[in-house]
């Protein structure tokens, strides 16, 4: 029991983790809330996977230079920064939804891309800082119990964040629930102040060239077998398994629900993923992780094409939780496996590559959802992307036997 909980003895990982909880409310809140009102406006599939892709551009555009700045700058002071912009944009779709009656008019959704736009560039920053910046808070021993509860607190959060979204928008409209993200964002940067983090200066990052800085990340990473691995798993994984961005349609067109009912759905993969980290806390993965995360992905995989199949609420809650728990398996492989295998002075441009092939393939991954199902429509969209998933575990299965013999507790240990 006290070993499962060890990272909470860090008093500023506790904050971290505070902060990561309000910032992750926040985010998914919103994110439900522009779904169901970019499609409330538009009643168009394709204004979805549009949403995913104003998000996705920004963040992989910026991606290796975030890192660069990660590796060179103060995490912390990007952190804030980061987080600064994405309040900013909340600030600004509050004032747009306002006044939408007559912004519509003139100039149609487009400032809600926009500000998706913000909030997708705030992020392509914020995330290699903030993932270098937790592996400082805690040391090596740590790393696998602090990967699992930063997934649970993510988690934890994802599930009250789409709720809140679909309750706050049907109950008191769009223009007051962007504003309550918002608080949340100003809430979360006073916190995040508090985090005592002394940034040192490398030598060795003063003296690199900046090409070779912005590309050593990805040689990293492609020298790393395990690591590369895993992400391109979980990156082909997540661009066709995903059917987060059409939960609009499922929720208003086939399960018959309204917003509260689309909050649940989007709810329900961040529920049974957090129960998974809460038991991967007790029961950690060191040996056979990597049997254990083929296997974790392939049932997600399957997990989507039942849920696409399904016309049953419950059923579709059910197995949305049964994806998130799968899921969260790699999560918390992928970023352990991270962590230990890179040195401190590239955790910056290590998280951006990582941020690259995994993180904004949601965005990526929401944009190839609305345009499947704009062509051939929303069922046999999620189908298709469940049915690569499969394919994807079982060619990266066959390619990468390292993979199959994956074992944490070597990595550790430094035992080949």
């Amino acid at each position: 029991m006290k070993k499962a909980f060890a990272t909470f003895a860090y008093r500023d990982f506790r904050f971290y983790l505070l902060v990561k909880f309000l910032v992750t409310i926040a985010i998914q809140a919103q994110t439900v809330i522009v779904g169901w009102q970019l499609y409330k406006i538009t009643k168009d599939p394709l204004s979805l996977g549009l949403s995913g892709l104003a998000e996705f551009v920004p963040a992989i555009s910026v991606a290796l230079y975030a890192g660069h700045l990660a590796d060179k700058y103060s995490r912390k002071l990007i952190c804030i920064l980061s987080y600064l912009g994405i309040f900013l944009s909340m600030i600004f779709l509050t004032y747009f939804s306002y006044h939408s009656e007559i912004l519509l008019e003139q100039i149609g959704t487009m400032p809600i891309y926009l500000a998706v736009f913000m909030i997708g560039l705030s992020r392509g920053f914020l995330s290699p800082s903030s993932s270098a910046l937790m592996s400082q808070l805690v040391p090596r021993e740590m790393y696998l119990n602090s990967s699992t509860w930063n997934s649970n607190i993510w988690q934890t959060g994802a599930i009250i964040g789409p709720a809140i979204g679909g309750i706050l928008f049907a109950s008191i409209g769009v223009v007051k629930s962007y504003a309550f993200c918002a608080i949340l964002l100003a809430i979360s940067i006073l916190l995040f102040t508090m985090i005592r983090y002394t940034y040192v200066k490398s030598e060795k990052n003063n003296t690199e060239k900046i090409k070779d800085r912005l590309l050593s990340g990805i040689h990293f990473v492609f020298k790393e077998r395990n690591i590369l691995n895993t992400i391109t798993l979980d990156l082909f994984a997540v661009l066709f398994g995903g059917a987060v961005a059409l939960l609009p349609i499922f929720a208003s067109d086939i399960l018959k629900t309204g917003p509260e009912g689309l909050g649940i759905l989007r709810a329900a993969p961040s529920v049974g993923s957090a129960i998974m980290a809460l038991f991967l806390a007790f029961y950690p993965p060191y040996t056979n992780a990597g049997k254990k995360l083929l296997w974790a992905i392939a049932g997600f995989g399957l997990c989507m094409i039942f849920f696409a199949l399904s016309t049953v609420f419950w059923l579709s809650v059910v197995l949305l939780a049964i994806s998130g728990a799968l899921d969260n398996v790699s999560v918390v492989i992928r970023s352990t496996i991270l962590q230990v295998l890179t040195p401190d002075d590239m955790r910056g441009r290590v998280s951006a590559v990582n941020s690259m092939f995994v993180n904004s393939s949601n965005e990526l991954g929401a944009f190839e959802s609305g345009v499947t199902a704009k062509l051939f429509g929303t069922i046999p969209a999620v189908i298709f992307g469940g049915t690569m998933t499969l394919f994807v575990v079982g060619i990266v299965s066959w390619k990468a036997p390292s993979l199959r013999k994956l074992n944490i507790l070597h990595l550790l240990n430094n035992q080949p």
